[in-house]
């Protein structure tokens, strides 16, 4: 930002500009006549409205808490989630050996039609 105002003149202007504003900041009132709160005003909750707020997780005592276990043994759970988990596998490996798997069964099948042609 080029500026052609030696740096006096800029120090009186930015004054000049806080006496501004602080002459506006005096004559505001500190809340208008239709009880619309502004920036400046201090709002201190009423005990009605204290209670309407409800209580953060942390102010709550809990009562009582149950110990969660599993119903069944790990071992099992694992048995589940393996179970759970082998179509994708079986999928993934379908994936990566099916064109290895297509190349023989074309290379046997060539083969065999060879075979069949040199009998006839």
């Amino acid at each position: 930002m080029t500026s052609t105002k030696p740096p006096a003149h800029v120090l009186q202007d930015l004054e000049a500009i806080r006496q501004v504003l602080d002459k506006s900041r005096n004559t505001v009132q500190p809340s208008s006549a239709d009880g619309i709160p502004i920036l400046s005003d201090v709002i201190a909750p009423s005990a009605e409205r204290l209670k309407a707020i409800p209580p953060l997780l942390d102010q709550i005592v809990p009562e009582s808490i149950e110990d969660v276990t599993p119903s069944a043994p790990r071992e099992d759970l694992a048995h589940v989630r393996l179970r759970q988990e082998a179509p994708a596998i079986l999928q993934e490996l379908l994936d990566e050996q099916l064109p290895r798997l297509e190349a023989e069964l074309q290379r046997r099948l060539a083969q065999r039609l060879e075979e069949l042609l040199q009998r006839s």
